[in-house]
């Protein structure tokens, strides 16, 4: 095992080293051009694919690593430290949400057509599940797929999609009960829409916040797409779902918590630029005591993200600890840029400043793959139902 950590061996800090080695050459001096162009390039998603990152929790029959997963709660962790929210998500939900579905429950024909292109970089994948009206209800989700012959016709709403407005492909949420049959776990089924296919209409998000992941609002308009493209079995929708958003939450747990990190560094080399009566704003008693308090928040939240990753890795079902790890660490991660926002003083309200992009970047995880709220009532009745 790595030294001082009960969950990480020295393999992982190697593979740390390299993961953060390879964000520092060739990510993080084209994130800020990505952001202002709302866009992840084709050429990125090439890079990480090179490097084997868009496949380290997916089978090797698709091309994946096949990692454990403390080599994913690495490189998560690292994506988190970039410090640009709209790339960690565009990766995160790529690698372990969009295609996470395929590579549990997917055909292998499905796997081989999408799975397989995805780890590699060639096609981009996007989860089409919030919709106007609902996002964690998802009894309240109303897109719908009818067959007609050997299709099956999606007319539908889904809203602030990730990769939305890049993507090849969406793992897309859909009623196929019919209106007789509609309830929250008998009639959600995922299909797999293609892009490119006719009646979908792709409208880009102006939202503040994770600007290159290419967020938009997806409509489909009788679009046909084979029945071959569902994932698993018909209306088994929403068992896949709670299932994979154990995965999904854990994975704005775990780089919250690098997100977070990140933040501190920032604002610790501005403190130590930055004068003040004859000395640096690192120097002064109040600051340095607001440093050690969000220091040690960000230490607790990653233990707790650790064990609740450790969890996971033993039953993919932990929804307590995921559910906790994801409140906490984002509500951390969001905690941690609005004091360090205040210590960057004038600077944390000029337009275009790191310290201001990562506020809305870290504001905006604590309402993704689920809000505080939801988190909060989850943990109460998954948590006492488990514990007590």
């Amino acid at each position: 095992m790595s030294e001082g950590s009960p969950y990480l061996t020295e393999e992982h800090e190697v593979f740390r080293g390299a993961v953060r080695a390879f964000f520092k050459k060739e990510i993080v001096p084209y994130a800020a051009e990505w952001e202002r162009r709302r866009h992840m390039p084709r050429s990125a998603w090439h890079a990480f694919a090179a490097e084997g990152l868009l496949g380290l929790n997916h089978p090797a029959s698709a091309g994946g690593a096949e990692k454990d997963f403390f080599h994913s709660v690495v490189f998560l962790e690292e994506l988190g430290r970039i410090g640009f929210g709209g790339v960690r998500f565009a990766v995160a939900l790529h690698a372990y949400m969009g295609t996470s579905y395929l590579a549990t429950n997917g055909s292998p024909a499905l796997k081989e057509r999408y799975l397989r292109p995805a780890v590699a970089g060639d096609l981009i994948a996007a989860l089409a599940i919030t919709e106007p009206q609902a996002g964690s209800d998802l009894a309240g989700l109303a897109a719908t797929a009818v067959e007609d012959g050997d299709d099956l016709v999606i007319d539908g709403e889904k809203r602030f999609i990730v990769n939305g407005s890049f993507a090849d492909f969406y793992v897309t949420a859909v009623r196929t009960g019919g209106p007789q049959v509609r309830s929250l776990q008998g009639d959600l089924s995922l299909v797999v829409v293609d892009r490119t296919a006719e009646g979908v209409q792709v409208l880009p998000n102006d939202s503040i916040a994770w600007r290159a992941s290419g967020m938009a609002d997806i409509g489909f308009r009788g679009v046909r797409v084979p029945k071959e493209n569902m994932i698993g079995r018909r209306n088994s929708g929403f068992v896949q779902i709670m299932k994979n958003m154990q995965l999904e939450r854990l994975a704005a747990g775990i780089s919250a918590v690098g997100d977070a990190a990140n933040t501190l560094d920032i604002t610790w080399r501005h403190l130590k630029r930055r004068g003040m009566f004859g000395s640096t704003l690192s120097a002064k008693q109040a600051v340095r005591h607001t440093m050690a308090d969000l220091l040690t928040e960000v230490e607790a939240t990653r233990a707790l993200a650790y064990h609740a990753a450790w969890s996971y890795a033993r039953d993919p079902l932990s929804i307590t600890a995921c559910s906790m790890a994801k409140l906490k660490a984002t509500e951390v991660a969001r905690t941690v840029a609005e004091e360090c926002r205040h210590l960057h003083g004038a600077e944390g309200f000029r337009d275009g400043a790191d310290i201001v992009r990562i506020v809305h970047d870290a504001q905006a995880a604590t309402v993704a793959a689920g809000a505080s709220e939801v988190m909060r009532d989850i943990v109460v009745q998954s948590g006492y139902e488990e514990f007590h």
